[in-house]
């Protein structure tokens, strides 16, 4: 059998081993063109824009208009 470890560790001398694999937040700014939050160097998910001139062309979903009988 494998050797064991003869007493419990800590949770505080855990945490600290594990600092480094904390969560980050992603940095976010808003859009030149829509104000919506993207990431920075990406293109806007929302209008297509980047560096104030449309990459991708993106279909807007039209509002279905409620039947009236």
């Amino acid at each position: 059998m494998p050797p064991l470890p003869k007493k419990k560790t800590a949770s505080a001398r855990q945490g600290k081993r594990r600092q480094h694999l904390k969560l980050s937040v992603p940095a976010m700014m808003a859009c030149s063109q829509c104000k919506h939050p993207k990431t920075p160097h990406e293109v806007c998910h929302t209008c297509g824009f980047y560096d104030g001139r449309e990459v991708i062309a993106i279909e807007t979903k039209e509002k279905k208009k409620p039947e009236s009988k």
